[in-house]
Order: C-alpha cells, then structure tokens, then sequence
C-alpha cells in the first residue's frame, strides 16, 4: 500500500501537495471517528464507580456532538481535495501524453500500438480518476484508523495490544500474497481490454474490406471473441478476488474473538479491570474493521496499480531526441539535401544500406524500384519520423538531428498518397498548413489547388465539416484539400509519395495542376510510380533493397540494362515493376 502511495504522489505533480493535504483531514476523520469509542467508555467507568451525573452526560454529549460535525467537514474536505486532484491530475497527463506521442518515433504507430495508446486513454486514466482517487486518502484513513485501536490496546493491556498486532501482522501478510495474486490477474485483465480495442479498431476501420470480401461472419466472430474473452477474464479476476476476500473475512472474525478470549482471560486472572473488559467489548468486532475496509477496496487498487504500470509504460518509451540547437540557414551554396552514408533499421533488420545522394535546390530528385525497396524510408528520414542507423541527412549543410524539429518541419511539406482530414471545417483544414495565414491566403491556396470551386459547390463552402478522414469527401477532393494546405505552408522542399497514384483520370489532371503550383520554385522530392512524372526529373535515383542500383537522367538509363530499363518496357506492358526480363 505504501509503495502504491508513492507510485500515486510520483504522478501526481503539481497536485502532490492536495492529496498530502487530503491525508491531513482524513486522519483527522479517522481520530475523530473513533472519539465515540473513548467517550463512551469513560461513561462506563463513571457509571461503573457511581461518579455520573447530568452535567457529565451533557458533556460527553456535546464532545460527540462536535467530534460527528468535524468529523463530517474532515471527510468533505478531504474528497473535495482529492477527488478534484485526481481530475485535474489525469487532465494534465492526457495533455503529456500527447505532447510525448507527438516526438515518438514514427515507427512506434507501426507496431501495433494503437490499441495499447487507445486503452490506456478511455480505459486505464479513466478508471483511475473514476474509481480510485477519491479513495485515497480513505486508505490512509483506515490505516491511522487500525493504528489509533491497537495504541488504544496497549494502553489497556499490554498483551492485547501484541495479540492484536499479531493478528494485523498475519492479515497483513495474507493481504501481501492476495496482491500479488490480484496484480498479475488484474495485468491479464488490462491486456485483454487493450486486445479488445485493438479489435475495435480494427473492425470499424477495415468494415469497408470486411463486406467486400464478405468477411463480416468471421470478422465478427473475431470481435465477439475478444468480447467474451474480456467478460471471461473480468470474471476470472473477481472469482478470484472473491477467495482470497473470504479467508480475509474468518481471519478477521478469529482476530477479534482471540483478543476477546485473551480479554476474559486476563480478567479473570485479576490483570484487567472489569471497565476495561466492558470497553474493549464495546469495540473487539470492529477492532480489525478498518483493515477490512482497506483491504476491501484492493481489488480497484491492484486494477489501479496495474493502470499505472501500463501508463507509466507508454511514458517510458523512448521518445525520438529534439535537443538540437541549430537552425536551417535561409540561404546556403550547399546542396539543398545531402544523405550522406546513411544506413537504417527497423528494430534488428536493416533496410537501407549506405546510402548517398544529393538533392540541389529548385532541382527534382525521383525515386523509383521495386515494392519495399526503401523509396517510402528514404522520404521519412528527410523528414525525420526516423532516425538514421549510421551515417547523417543534412539540409543546406545542417545535419537534421542537430536542427530543432520544429524548424526542420517549417522547410518540408509532404503530400502523401495516402490523404488524411481532420473532423473539422475545410478551411480548418487548409489552414492548418500555416494558421497565421488570413483567409484571402486561404482562398488563393485553395485556387491554386484547382478545390476551390467545389468548396463552393458545397451547403456551407469552406465551413463544410468534413468526416474524420475526410470520408465525406471523394479521394481526389481530399488529395486536392491536402495539396492546397502544403501550397499555404510555402515549405522549400517539398515530398511527394505518387500523390496521383489513386485518383481517378477525371481527377487526376486538377493534381497534377495543382501539384505543378506547389512545385514551383521548390526542391522536389519524388516517390514515383508513373513514367509521366519520372520524364521530368532532374536526377533519378533506382532503389532495390535498400541500395542505390542505379542514378541519373531517363535518358541516360533507358540506354542501359538494368532495373529501369525492365521498368519502362513493363510500363509499356501495363505490368508495373518487376525486375524480371
């Protein structure tokens, strides 16, 4: 329990000082809730020597009196204090959570880790805030509760007070092995439930796949699966809470009857006055009372701790360095872009293998292979959702990873093949490219983009909301919107992913006249598929697992034997790339 204290006070920050305060009143609770106790047995005694009388009785009456009132403002006090802490602690947390998956590596997402960030969100900050903080300071409530009855004991008898304290020990060791127990339930649980989302996730993003393929019988299974798997591991953790609760429950009941039996004992030895055998009757059946509400409540603290461990878990991941001091020149003789020996990994597997190239300014660099070669790789180091193995990327002379974030993003824009919106307005998500911009930039972007006149076209133009997604948009619309953004951005080197590869003909000519706006006077980047873009580059690059097999003009390679050369024959034959003759 003290250790869960402390793991909870860790993560509490600026709101560590309203849960110790919150500890203070709920003492206080626990002292004054005990009051009754010591009044009425000093009731007794007068009552037992003849020495009562209307005056005492009055008095005894208002200290109760006054212990109930203080007591309840203590108790109020401390759930206002924690309750509230444990909100405003989570809110901030959330916000940390966000502000860390925001330098994560790129390839943290790739994982399989969406299901775990999801969970912990609506699952595990949730629970805690919900079910655990505002039992806090109860915790150390009943813990000063169990502390103020066994000194109480000892200040009768001596040997009551080590019965009693015998018996907490043994509890306590007991409770020891129901936590672990508990814990390891309690974390099968919480993995289960992440399983779940991740199952979630999975069926409402691929629905579209799943009634194409006429999958939704066994998609569903799947998902009913993980349903009944979370329901039967819920269960399984409170069955077995259920066993460890009831051997709790007798040892409390022989616990008390053993420090009653000792009490008689002693009494009838002569070694304690008949008052003090009245008073310890008055209270024996709840004298373990207090550990039998804290240890009540460990089935939500062991869930609570296995939160905190999967939490803490996310935060620990290591997030990708942005400890560079340097800024980009805005002018520079060097090449624009510069990999220089650059190799790179996924875990143990390395894909690219000393890479070297340079990219000049306003000049276009295509990138072209074979499927997972390295070309998407390439493109993502630039833009440093990675970080090189060995070796250094430079832009105008500055290697990335000594260059703030921030800074290097503001000189890259990305059109992806692949197009997200946001659940916002259209204008929202134009002017997410530069905030600041006023909306006759935003107009002008989005003309450029060849998407303003059907914004126009729709109920509400630029305050159309688009679904999450942009699913209420078609693919060229939305590739058109996301154009329009990178043109407000004005970046000076921007990347391309085949932004036309997946848009239909009718489509496909607004591209590529709004990609040609966006081009102007930049330094291209190019991951291309079709033969029409690739014509124009200044250099091309061929990439095969993950090496440079061969560079230059199109010109030049077409005249010899190679992997470009099979590329354009198979063009001709609609058969895309191969390396096959």
């Amino acid at each position: 329990m003290i250790s869960l204290m402390k793991q909870i006070l860790s993560v509490s920050g600026e709101y560590k000082g309203r849960i110790q305060l919150a500890f203070v009143f709920s003492f206080l609770k626990s002292l004054l809730a005990k009051m009754p106790i010591g009044l009425a047995f000093i009731l007794l005694v007068a009552f037992y020597n003849g020495t009562e009388d209307a005056l005492l009785c009055l008095k005894i009456g208002i200290a109760m009196a006054i212990s109930l009132i203080v007591q309840i403002l203590c108790q109020h006090t401390s759930n206002r204090l924690q309750a509230a802490a444990g909100y405003m602690v989570f809110a901030d947390k959330r916000i940390q959570l966000g502000a860390h998956l925001r330098k994560m590596p790129m390839g943290y997402f790739t994982e399989g880790n969406i299901g775990k960030i999801s969970s912990v969100l609506s699952t595990d900050m949730l629970f805690i805030e919900e079910n655990c903080m505002n039992v806090l300071a109860d915790m150390m409530s009943h813990i000063f509760a169990e502390a103020i009855l066994l000194v109480f004991l000892f200040f009768i008898n001596i040997w009551l007070g080590i019965a009693a304290t015998v018996v907490v020990l043994i509890l306590m060791l007991v409770a020891h092995g129901m936590h672990k127990d508990s814990l390891q339930h309690a974390s099968t649980r919480q993995e289960q439930s992440e399983n779940l989302t991740e199952s979630v996730l999975d069926f409402i993003e691929g629905i579209g796949i799943i009634k194409t393929y006429n999958l939704l019988g066994g998609k569903s299974k799947e998902l009913s699966d993980n349903f009944r798997m979370s329901c039967k591991r819920s269960i399984e953790f409170e069955e077995n809470a259920a066993v460890w609760q009831r051997g709790l429950n007798l040892l409390y009941g022989i616990g008390a009857v053993i420090v009653l039996a000792l009490s008689l004992y002693l009494n009838v030895r002569s070694l304690l006055d008949v008052t003090f055998l009245v008073g310890i009757m008055l209270f024996v059946f709840d004298l373990f009372g207090p550990l039998k509400a804290l240890y009540g409540d460990s089935v939500r603290l062991t869930v609570m701790r296995s939160c905190l461990e999967r939490i803490e878990g996310v935060f620990a991941e290591t997030e990708l360095p942005d400890d560079g001091k340097d800024m980009i020149p805005e002018k520079s003789h060097v090449p624009e872009v510069y990999f220089q020996n650059v190799s790179f990994a996924y875990g143990d597997k390395e894909v690219l293998h000393d890479i070297s190239f340079q990219l000049k300014k306003n000049t276009m660099l295509a990138l072209v292979g074979p499927s997972g070669g390295g070309k998407s790789t390439i493109a993502s180091l630039l833009a440093r959702f990675w970080d090189v193995k060995s070796g250094q990327v430079l832009v105008r002379g500055k290697n990335i990873r000594e260059v703030r974030l921030s800074d290097l993003m503001d000189h890259i824009s990305m059109v992806f093949q692949r197009v997200y919106l946001f659940q916002d307005t259209i204008y929202n998500n134009i002017s997410m490219g530069r905030p600041d911009a006023s909306e006759d930039e935003v107009m002008e972007a989005a003309k450029k983009a060849r998407c303003y006149d059907f914004i126009m076209a729709l109920p509400d133009g630029f305050q159309t909301m688009v679904g999450e997604g942009g699913e209420t948009l078609s693919g060229g619309e939305k590739q058109r919107i996301s154009i329009a953004r990178c043109i407000l951005k004005d970046a000076p080197i921007v990347i391309l992913d085949e932004a036309t590869a997946s848009v239909d003909a009718d489509n496909e000519s607004y591209i590529q006249e709004a990609i040609n706006e966006l081009c102007k006077g930049k330094t291209l980047l190019v991951i291309a598929h079709r033969l029409g873009t690739i014509r124009h580059a200044d250099k091309i690059l061929v990439i095969a697992d993950g090496r440079i097999v061969q560079e230059g003009i199109h010109e030049n390679l077409i005249k010899m034997d190679g992997i470009y050369k099979d590329f354009v024959t198979v063009r001709e034959n609609s058969r895309g790339w191969s390396r096959e003759k």
